[in-house]
């Protein structure tokens, strides 16, 4: 977060210099005011530009073997350019390297931990959860600490799912 602070006083600092170079290009006919608007747009620019850029930066820093499987975009009335590009909030990812899949009587059984990453402000939160996936029923449901069933939370998936794909059909 302190970088991102410097990243937009330096984005403020440029936009500044940029209104200085147009008011002495035209001979000062342009307003001070000119001045700190750009200031103000530089900053709103830098701003605006790691909103958007924000998924793609984390998903580059993800470990080898993990896979995105979900990501959702919204739009915010403070924020009035998210009405015509909608920003990405949260993303879920497969700890693909440590997932453990395991094929029985009953078909194929893959236990995993799913990463959940929120953006608020200019921090993510990171919230994890083990599941396990049933490929024959295409029905995902949460495990406890203990590594117990947690039923009432039962998801049936796609067949076209990243998740589903990732998990029951890898390595077939």
């Amino acid at each position: 977060m302190f970088w991102h602070l410097i990243a937009a006083i330096v984005a403020g600092v440029a936009g500044a210099g940029i209104g200085l170079l147009l008011r002495s290009l035209t001979r000062k006919r342009l307003p001070k005011w000119i001045i700190p608007v750009c200031a103000g747009l530089g900053m709103l620019s830098y701003t605006i530009h790691y909103e958007y850029t924000w998924f793609e930066t984390k998903q580059a820093r993800l470990p080898e073997g993990s896979l995105v499987v979900m990501s959702e975009e919204g739009e915010m009335l403070w924020r009035p350019w998210t009405m015509i590009y909608p920003m990405p909030l949260a993303y879920t990812v497969l700890d693909g390297a440590n997932a453990q899949v395991q094929d029985t009587e009953q078909g194929r059984l893959g236990r995993f931990v799913l990463y959940r990453f929120e953006k608020q402000h200019l921090t993510s939160i990171v919230k994890s959860a083990s599941y396990q996936l049933i490929c024959t029923e295409r029905a995902m449901f949460r495990l406890n600490e203990a590594g117990q069933a947690k039923i009432e939370t039962l998801t049936e998936l796609e067949a076209d799912s990243p998740l589903y794909q990732a998990i029951c059909e890898a390595g077939r």
